[in-house]
């Protein structure tokens, strides 16, 4: 994909962000993945994940293995 920030994806904020929605990031799908970009600046950089390795990423988020 050329341009993470093209005009067809349809991006999601996540349902605990603030009211505002300006403190999270947004996910866009794809037909290889999924794409992330920060709301506060969604003309910015983006990150593509495979979808392998978003389910693997995403594992890992719900057994804790990200947590600080």
């Amino acid at each position: 994909m050329s341009n993470l920030s093209e005009p067809g994806l349809t991006w999601r904020m996540s349902s605990h962000s603030s009211p505002e929605g300006n403190n999270c990031v947004e996910l866009a799908g794809t037909a290889l993945g999924i794409v992330v970009r920060d709301s506060k600046n969604p003309d910015g950089d983006a990150i593509a994940f495979g979808a392998a390795s978003w389910r693997t990423f995403m594992a890992g988020v719900k057994t804790g293995a990200h947590d600080g």
